[in-house]
């Protein structure tokens, strides 16, 4: 297909203001992001465990998460992805939105140190542990159709059907499932836009912890990404626990890292 010379220019006006933009908002960021947590670090103490769910491969589950509370998701079995929805406990109708979560913190990656927004401009969740920094906010979770087009087969458990199972159990629908993010699903972009798995870049023992902002009801799927290259559906369990970290402390990376987040906590705070 030719692109018109217009078209061109129009293309490269708009991406030369949002690079403009970009560099103006990074230039708040008054710290450097670390890099990821070492596998096998981080340990939970046993007495701050408030719960343990093993989800099995292709299944779902949920768990309320106080303000304060974290959740861990890890991979105790082997590399496997996880998909996520959530919202606020006290209001259903307020959700997590990753594509704010890419849009305010003007990146598609996520890892420590990051934060992920409401549709309301508050923070869900911070990152406070990330082994991998890998994880998807693109391409989202599995369908009917994804399963079809990958192993030929719509019997198979998907994630959107798993979330709306779990919607339905809370007495909300279809059009209350938000866009899913998934955990430990390498994607990346290449130089022309097309979308990559990097299979090594995640493995048995990964985990991320996820430290709750506000009181919230969060949704889990155990189910093979869109992506994956795996040629069988033979997700593994993954466990997810609950649990009491340690108070965040007055320079708390996840809550001064960007200005994005200091005024993502400042609507929390209101």
């Amino acid at each position: 297909m030719t692109v018109s010379v217009e078209t061109q220019t129009f293309i490269a006006e708009n991406k030369r203001r949002y690079e403009e933009l970009k560099a103006a908002g990074q230039q708040h960021a008054p710290k450097a992001l670390p890099g990821p947590t070492p596998r096998g670090s981080a340990s939970i103490m046993p007495g701050a465990v408030l719960h343990t769910e093993t989800i099995p491969g292709g299944w779902y589950s949920s768990t309320p998460l106080k303000a304060g509370e974290a959740l861990r998701i890890h991979l105790a079995h082997g590399p496997a992805a996880v998909s996520m929805i959530a919202w606020s406990a006290t209001d259903a109708s307020e959700r997590l939105n990753y594509a704010d979560t890419v849009k305010v913190q003007w990146t598609s990656a996520l890892g420590k140190g990051r934060v992920l927004f409401s549709d309301m401009g508050r923070v869900m969740f911070s990152l406070i542990e990330d082994t991998t920094g890998m994880h998807d906010v693109l391409v989202g979770g599995s369908t009917p159709a994804s399963n079809r087009a990958r192993y030929g087969d719509t019997v198979l458990r998907n994630t959107r059907d798993n979330f709306i199972l779990e919607a339905l159990k809370r007495g909300l629908d279809k059009r209350d499932i938000p866009p899913a993010l998934t955990f430990f699903a390498p994607v990346r972009t290449d130089a022309e836009g097309n979308f990559r798995w990097i299979e090594d870049a995640r493995q048995q023992g990964d985990f991320v912890d996820l430290r709750a902002e506000m009181d919230l009801i969060v949704a889990l799927s155990n189910c093979p990404h869109p992506m994956d290259p795996a040629p069988d559906y033979a997700p593994p369990p993954v466990e997810a626990i609950r649990f009491q970290p340690p108070a965040p402390a007055a320079d708390d990376l996840c809550r001064t890292a960007t200005i994005e987040a200091v005024r993502g906590f400042e609507n929390n705070a209101r």
